[in-house]
């Protein structure tokens, strides 16, 4: 994690990660849209133990976090019960997360 832990000016994302205190687990706080890059940067990097890198993510739009894990060397969304992505043309992923139990969702 060291290397994300620093300022990088070649990256697409200018932030790094901070150590949540009593965790083995870091944080990063974006404001949109400038994660752009982040995915693809975190599969490009060398991991311990690959198969247990998680990731958890949410757009300002989602209503909860989406879980992405390493499936064949690239990040993807692990489904979560009673969730859906719903198709979204402003958020950067083309979608945004919605629980399936909100009065007003459009898949249920």
């Amino acid at each position: 994690m060291e290397p994300l832990t620093q300022p990088d000016d070649h990256r697409e994302w200018h932030q790094q990660f901070d150590p949540i205190p009593g965790m083995d687990a870091w944080a990063i706080d974006f404001w949109r849209p400038n994660w752009t890059g982040l995915l693809g940067h975190l599969e490009q990097m060398s991991w311990p133990f690959p198969d247990s890198l998680q990731v958890l993510l949410r757009d300002q739009d989602d209503v909860c976090f989406g879980l992405w894990m390493l499936h064949g060397g690239r990040l993807k969304e692990v489904p979560l019960p009673g969730t859906v992505r719903v198709t979204d043309d402003v958020a950067p992923l083309g979608s945004r997360l919605a629980r399936t139990d909100e009065e007003g969702c459009p898949v249920t």
